[in-house]
């Protein structure tokens, strides 16, 4: 087990990458199972979650090659089915949240899947209801073994139909875009995601062959064909890591670049981020961010309290409503947090209270930070990453903060954000990995 060591109070100097987008890899590389040609996908980030995924891939029996860091070509030729049978599968698709992922293609092209109940990050009650639910619409039927925690699936006469979803959900939609392009008919997702990933998803599909229009609308039209062909694909980049980044730039009074943002892509996160004060400027595709003292939370035009919630997209994404908390606390002026998509996410909370944060933690859902105005900085503790956005935003705060920080269960964090120390340390961060079982910690 690894933690981070931090020496906070530091300022940062120079130019940041975002790695690829975690969660449009998990649709992507889920994606070339559609089809047996070749597929070859770059700007792949080299995260955890990423990498057990194309690692199960290479189980079921798709040749993976990887070009270089962030390039790999993916051929799912001979697919083993009898791989669901086995204890590998289990284990491997029950740690790992995004193998949801690959049912709606392995029903599309062969009538059949299995899947054990997923884990992943604990920040509530995260239902699959929609996915399968939508399956069902199609024509798939669903046996859920008790005993062993598996759902087995039958589809082997899937059919378009009216899908109206019961939430907006990215992955579900997703699932069910992937297992409708091959089915017969035509099939219509009303209330369907329109996140810029989900965008990408259903593009490289029309490359593929695919026959989907309202792409970006939340009413997609999927026109059955008989079989899709190979491809090449780019990521987007991370707009959590780039959110992330000019939270960082703030909070540490520091002078940072984002390069390559694909800024037309990232919706409301930049006019979020200057509601709380924080000065930045495009150039070209990049963003630059200054160093700046003080920064003064916006209130609303009658002068009331801002508020700031997370809604489903073109909505502010509830992965940054963390971050926003952070730098909140050391802002100019007041602000509600409201996570209304997910139970529990906020409770990371009590960690920045006794770093020195001034909050109030309403309900599982809202807290209210009042800004200390960097008059005095936070201080330095030990401190558990929760979940990969909680563990960021508290990172964040580590290297705002007057002496050290420790951070324990870092995997959480590493499962969402690629080489992040190296990457900090090159800004001029004062961060180290240290043995979390050693005697001084």
């Amino acid at each position: 087990m690894n933690a981070f060591e931090i020496i906070g109070g530091k300022k940062l100097k120079g130019e940041i990458h975002p790695q690829g987008a975690k969660n449009e890899a998990l649709q992507i590389i889920s994606a070339v199972l559609l089809t047996e040609e070749k597929i070859t996908v770059s700007n792949i980030p080299d995260i955890k979650d990423v990498n057990k995924l194309i690692e199960l891939l290479g189980d079921l029996g798709v040749e993976v090659n990887r070009l270089s860091k962030d390039t790999y070509t993916f051929e799912a030729k001979n697919i083993n089915l009898e791989f669901f049978k086995s204890a590998t599968f289990k284990a491997k698709g029950g740690s790992l949240r995004g193998s949801i992922m690959i049912v709606g293609p392995l029903l599309a092209r062969f009538g059949q899947a299995a899947i054990p109940k997923p884990g992943g990050d604990k920040i509530g009650r995260r239902r699959l209801d929609t996915h399968f639910l939508g399956f069902e619409k199609l024509g798939a039927k669903f046996v859920y073994d008790a005993k062993e925690s598996f759902f087995n699936v039958d589809a082997t006469n899937l059919k378009g139909a009216y899908i109206l979803l019961d939430e907006a959900s990215v992955t579900g939609t997703a699932n069910i875009v992937m297992a409708a392009v091959l089915a017969k008919g035509i099939t219509t997702i009303y209330n369907a995601a329109c996140e810029p990933y989900l965008q990408q998803l259903c593009k490289m599909l029309n490359r593929m062959g695919a026959k989907i229009t309202g792409i970006g609308s939340n009413l997609l039209t999927i026109e059955g064909v008989t079989k899709l062909g190979g491809t090449e694909h780019r990521m987007l980049p991370d707009m959590i890591e780039i959110g992330s980044f000019i939270g960082l730039a703030a909070m540490t009074e520091s002078e940072i670049t984002i390069k390559n943002v694909c800024y037309d892509e990232l919706g409301v996160i930049p006019d979020v981020f200057r509601k709380l004060g924080i000065n930045f400027e495009r150039r070209g595709d990049d963003i630059y961010i200054p160093s700046q003292k003080h920064y003064i939370i916006d209130t609303f035009i009658d002068g009331s309290i801002l508020t700031i919630a997370d809604s489903p997209w073109p909505g502010f994404t509830p992965d940054l409503l963390s971050i926003v908390l952070v730098i909140a606390t050391q802002a100019k002026g007041s602000i509600l947090i409201h996570q209304k998509m997910f139970e529990s996410r906020l409770f990371f909370v009590d960690k920045l209270i006794e770093m020195g944060a001034q909050i109030i933690l309403c309900d599982p859902h809202r807290a209210t930070v009042n800004g200390i105005n960097k008059q005095y900085k936070l201080r330095g503790i030990s401190m558990t990453s929760p979940d990969i956005r909680a563990g960021v935003s508290l990172l964040i705060a580590a290297l705002s903060a007057e002496g050290t920080s420790t951070i324990y269960n870092i995997e959480q964090i590493e499962r969402g954000y690629q080489d992040i120390d190296t990457r900090l340390r090159a800004l001029g961060a004062q961060i180290k990995r240290v043995d979390a079982n050693s005697p001084s910690h």
